[in-house]
């Protein structure tokens, strides 16, 4: 009895034995796995090149894994060049509208400039004020939908600098000027000017805009449109309040989609794409922006900018 007791005994201990080093194994061999898919991933991600799995044991964790992440990045690098070549093809179809079209515009206003000059009967001269007026309407249509092409296709390349958001703003303003003087509209603005903002100038400027003329277009002679640019914990708010005429609670969304221009507003000028490019803008630099608004009783944009 001792020594089958022994036995056993020593059984125990040898089996014992035996789970603590599968048991070891098993975790080297989880924490190699680990390691492996991190490093892996780590690659993909930082767009270096991934080498292809060699020497991998097909019962090991990673040999049944390894062999599907070297797939998963030959087809990510197949898309992202793809993608790439499309982009540069959408980037020359674009330079090639925008440079097939200046010319022809530019002879339009040139040949209007000088009928200008030519004794016209009252009739012509209507007509070719009409004639102006469409002209610059299709000027500004395909500058729109030029700017609109490269936002959308990631074309254009938000270049994003720490820098005075008072004279960004300033200068977005400075461009509305004149067409609320012709509607004896009243501007207000309000801005700290030390408030600095990492953003890119150029293309918020043309957002700022775009809410702007939008504004002005809306609202009726005499009117009264505030500006104002206030720095919050996370975002900084850029508010333009206007007294026009409001818009409708169910339209509210539909404003910020591309073409889009309410049924009652048809006689004004434009193409219904400005708040789709400065949503796009404000996107592009991690921002936002919103609209609040009663009938009758104007309407008020907000632009949000993080602060970092």
């Amino acid at each position: 009895m001792t020594g089958t007791g022994g036995f056993f005994v020593l059984l125990s201990i040898v089996v014992a034995a035996g789970a603590v080093w599968k048991a070891k194994k098993m975790k080297q061999e989880v924490d190699l796995f680990a390691n492996q898919v991190e490093e892996t991933i780590k690659q993909i991600l930082s767009g270096e090149k991934l080498k292809e799995t060699e020497e991998v044991t097909e019962d090991s964790l990673w040999g049944k894994c390894g062999e599907r992440f070297w797939q998963l990045y030959q087809g990510w690098n197949q898309k992202e060049t793809d993608a790439l070549r499309e982009k540069k093809r959408m980037k020359t179809l674009i330079s090639d509208i925008s440079h097939q079209t200046k010319t022809p515009l530019a002879n339009m206003k040139l040949y209007q400039e000088f009928l200008q000059e030519e004794e016209l009967s009252e009739k012509g001269r209507e007509f070719l004020n009409r004639l102006g007026e469409q002209t610059d309407k299709l000027d500004f249509l395909m500058q729109s939908m030029v700017k609109m092409s490269r936002l959308e296709n990631g074309i254009i390349q938000i270049k994003k600098e720490k820098r005075s958001f008072y004279q960004t703003l300033t200068t977005a303003v400075s461009q509305i000027v004149p067409a609320a003087a012709q509607k004896e509209i009243e501007l207000y603005v309000e801005c700290d000017e030390d408030l600095m903002l990492e953003h890119d100038r150029k293309w918020t400027e043309e957002a700022i805009f775009n809410v702007l003329d939008n504004a002005v277009k809306y609202t009726e002679s005499s009117g009264r449109i505030r500006v104002k640019a206030t720095r919050q914990e996370i975002f900084t708010k850029i508010s333009v309040q206007d007294n026009g005429k409001g818009i409708l609670p169910e339209r509210q969304a539909e404003i910020f989609t591309r073409f889009y221009r309410e049924p009652e507003v048809h006689g004004q000028t434009g193409v219904g794409i400005g708040l789709y490019l400065t949503r796009k803008i404000l996107e592009l630099q991690n921002g936002y922006i919103e609209v609040r608004s009663d009938i009758g009783k104007g309407a008020e944009f907000c632009m949000f900018l993080p602060n970092q």
